[in-house]
């Protein structure tokens, strides 16, 4: 069991205190575009030279966030058309990386046409596919060529390679990727891309996977004669939600890049890329529900809200219990008793007709009643974006940006 206690900020306290008085339960997603700022400027800041930030948008693409980032780093990452028309509509001009395990010749030939950076290439047969399609358009593609490692990896909550995963060139078939790459007309290799982690908690261990993509890229570079311009780190620094002061230490992490990057990885790589989503927007976002209901069935309290899984995701996709904060709202309007409980251990679910809509379990909270908001943190990555929204056709929740116009 597990109890949470972290301070609602106050914008976000006294937008939930309007929305309580009103005549609907309060449901919505908040997120403070102050912090996110803040934060990003810093991340961005303590970069070494040479190292570049860009935003994952499959995190979070809500427009207001994609605005207040796109001053900040150096441009977007996208997996998608769709995600590359949201980059576009933010700025002609932003430079946009595309992955994704698998692309089209459609979604090939839309990325050409809006000019991105780089594609960052999956599989050989993909190779081939970009090659055509070039040709095609008249158009030479950059390309990184994603290589799935053997591993082994530092831990983490999810593993992209070392492991049987749809992700990435597999290390044993890479001589005959790059021979590809070399060969094909319309294609121009210049790196690599490794993406091997997601949600990594541990700055040493995440320096000590940055020095293995650097040991393997200067042996491949050695091997098949090579010179990159380009290496992309991918992202993988992760948030603890078990306990949210158990910081990924950016400050160490970036203290020793600086230290050994000139010292061990190669001058004429000219551009190291991060592709970081949660650890850039996931605190700037809160997850507020009205709490509609308190039951006990076989020796279990329930917390039943306004709102669930259908919204926010993350917490049954990773099976965890998100932390969150009770905030108590006085008014009571119903002449019904108001249900409370008081220092017992709850699990909280939503309204939908499914066992698995659990967004918590077994966490003590010293108070709450029907009527209170209960207001999940750090839910501005991989929240709405993951959420099944239309299952039951219940209503959305309302999206907040605040210190936004």
């Amino acid at each position: 069991m597990t109890t949470v206690c972290v301070a609602v900020p106050e914008k976000l306290a006294a937008l939930i205190a309007r929305r309580a008085a009103g005549s609907e339960p309060v449901c919505l997603y908040g997120y403070d575009l102050g912090a996110l700022t803040e934060h990003v400027r810093a991340v961005v800041a303590a970069l070494p030279e040479r190292w570049r930030m860009f935003y994952a948008m499959k995190a979070n693409s809500a427009r207001p966030l994609l605005d207040a980032l796109a001053p900040l780093v150096d441009g977007f990452e996208v997996a998608s058309s769709g995600e590359l028309a949201k980059a576009r509509a933010v700025g002609a001009d932003v430079p946009v990386l595309f992955g994704g395990p698998v692309k089209t010749e459609r979604a090939i030939a839309y990325a050409l046409a809006q000019r991105v950076e780089r594609l960052h290439v999956e599989s050989i047969l993909e190779l081939h596919r970009i090659s055509e399609v070039a040709v095609r358009l008249g158009r030479c593609a950059d390309v990184l060529l994603r290589v799935n490692l053997a591993g082994p990896f530092p831990p983490a909550t999810l593993a992209m390679a070392g492991t049987p995963t749809q992700f990435g060139i597999d290390e044993s078939v890479l001589p005959e990727a790059v021979r590809a790459a070399v060969e094909l007309p319309g294609v121009r290799l210049a790196g690599f891309h490794l993406h091997s982690l997601s949600n990594n908690l541990s700055a040493t261990a995440h320096l000590e996977l940055l020095d293995l993509y650097r040991r393997k890229v200067t042996g491949w570079e050695a091997e098949f004669g090579l010179r990159c311009e380009v290496v992309n780190v991918g992202g993988g620094i992760g948030i603890d939600y078990a306990d949210l002061d158990a910081r990924f230490d950016w400050p160490l992490f970036t203290d020793e890049l600086r230290r050994t990057v000139d010292e061990t990885f190669p001058a004429h790589w000219r551009e190291i890329d991060f592709e970081c989503g949660r650890y850039l927007v996931a605190a700037c976002g809160s997850y507020a529900v009205e709490l509609l209901d308190i039951k006990r069935n076989h020796g279990v309290n329930y917390l039943l809200v306004r709102g669930g899984t259908h919204h926010f995701r993350l917490p049954v996709s990773w099976q965890h219990s998100h932390p969150f904060t009770v905030l108590p709202v006085d008014r009571w309007r119903s002449r019904a008793p108001r249900p409370e409980l008081r220092d017992e251990p709850v699990t909280v679910v939503g309204e939908l007709c499914s066992p698995k809509d659990v967004l918590a379990r077994d966490v003590v909270v010293p108070r709450a009643r029907v009527g209170d908001v209960l207001v999940f943190h750090h839910a501005g990555a991989y929240g709405w974006e993951i959420s099944h929204h239309d299952f039951l056709s219940h209503p959305h929740p309302e999206h907040v940006f605040l210190g936004g116009a």
